[in-house]
């Protein structure tokens, strides 16, 4: 599978109290994705990052990580679906076809995926990828990219 990226933005120097303005900017350029997905070690922030966003979508309800439950489902005050996904515990793409993830992914509904990699082979293209890295003055580096493949993989 050939793959594309180009790059869309970069924010450096990141501190947790600067979420909320990096979420609105990432809203701001993912207008037109159904995917983001969500990058980066345990504690960068990618959850963090997901519950600014919701809120900033107009989601009511708490956004936490669905780390067991692989997919929380939110809704905003506009009525649009929101999946939440934490694949983390996912062992293969197998358990994402058992539970249904083509189905959430051709939704038409917002996809926020955090932990992506097993689930990659099942991404239509194109869709928003963010890669959070922390430093060691607790400072994060979140970088952007659009994401293009071929085609969807079966394998």
């Amino acid at each position: 599978m050939t793959c594309f990226y180009i790059m869309t933005e970069i924010f450096e120097r990141i501190s947790a109290s600067e979420m909320e303005m990096v979420a609105v900017k990432i809203l701001e350029l993912a207008k037109n994705f159904e995917i983001i997905t969500f990058r980066g070690q345990l504690g960068a922030g990618k959850t963090t990052l997901v519950q600014q966003m919701a809120i900033k979508m107009g989601v009511a309800q708490k956004v936490q990580s669905p780390t067991f439950s692989i997919v929380n489902e939110y809704q905003t005050r506009q009525n649009e679906i929101i999946y939440h996904f934490d694949c983390y515990r996912l062992k293969n793409v197998t358990e994402a076809y058992d539970f249904g993830m083509e189905e959430y992914l051709d939704s038409g509904n917002l996809c926020l995926i955090e932990w992506p990699e097993i689930i990659e082979p099942l991404m239509l293209n194109p869709y928003l990828d963010i890669e959070i890295s922390l430093d060691q003055n607790n400072t994060r580096k979140i970088t952007l990219k659009t994401k293009f493949d071929n085609e969807r993989s079966y394998s």
